[in-house]
């Protein structure tokens, strides 16, 4: 026979599970978030190792990217294409 347990008892598991899921949530956008950042660093390294780019300041480099983005953009393969 089933055990009956007082309705606070279950109102308690119910928060311990909720808080749960809100931890598990928390940790999934956090390492999210550090997926990207890793992604951008190895993107920015990329850059630099094969436009050059040490000298220049970030305003520069900005600028620099707005120069070829079109270019770059129209030309890219593709298989580099972003699939919608």
């Amino acid at each position: 026979m089933e055990k009956k347990r007082p309705i606070s008892d279950l109102q308690k598991r119910i928060e311990q599970l909720e808080e749960r899921k809100r931890q598990i949530l928390r940790l999934a956008k956090e390492r999210e978030r550090k997926k990207r950042a890793h992604r951008l660093i190895q993107t920015g390294a990329l850059a630099e190792k094969y436009f050059e780019l040490e000298h220049l300041t970030i305003p520069e480099r900005e600028e620099l990217f707005k120069i070829f983005a079109n270019y770059i953009n129209e030309k890219k393969p593709d298989k580099f294409k972003k699939k919608e």
